[in-house]
């Protein structure tokens, strides 16, 4: 059983054809890549999360949510909230929605500064952006926690 301050979280960032998959360790301050799953069907890629959780003892699931530049939700977001809802459904643990703008770009550009090649790019990109958006999302938490705290 989790104390309270242990909670592993995972993130995803949900794509088209993949999702990518990060973890944070138990205090929930550091993200790391974990795994990419395909997307489709949906019906399977919820039961390879649900596995995940289970196997892993998540707490929460962070669902990277992908506005546009300014704020709005496009079709993209309208069809990862979907999934974020259909996933909540099927999990015992909470499932939040943050802000992911420009996450993709973020990933790509470090594995490119990285020096890894095209298709190894290609390969961890969604993992990677995955762990870009958990580690904003602990970021963010711990921040307010601090602000919490002090005031």
């Amino acid at each position: 059983m989790n104390t309270t301050n242990e909670q592993t979280i995972l993130g995803l960032d949900v794509g088209e054809r993949r999702i990518g998959v990060a973890i944070s360790d138990a205090s929930a301050r550091i993200a790391a890549p974990l795994t990419t799953i395909a997307a489709h069907p949906p019906e399977r890629a919820i039961a390879q999360i649900a596995r995940l959780v289970a196997e892993r003892g998540v707490t929460r699931v962070v669902v990277g949510l992908p506005l546009t530049m300014r704020g709005e939700h496009g079709p993209q977001a309208v069809v990862v909230q979907r999934f974020a809802d259909a996933l909540a459904a099927a999990l015992t643990c909470s499932v939040e929605m943050f802000d992911e703008r420009l996450t993709s770009v973020a990933a790509e550009q470090m594995l490119r500064n990285l020096g890894l090649k095209p298709a190894k790019i290609k390969e961890q990109i969604d993992q990677v952006a995955a762990s870009i958006i958990l580690q904003d999302y602990l970021d963010a938490k711990a921040q307010s926690e601090q602000k919490r705290r002090e005031g």
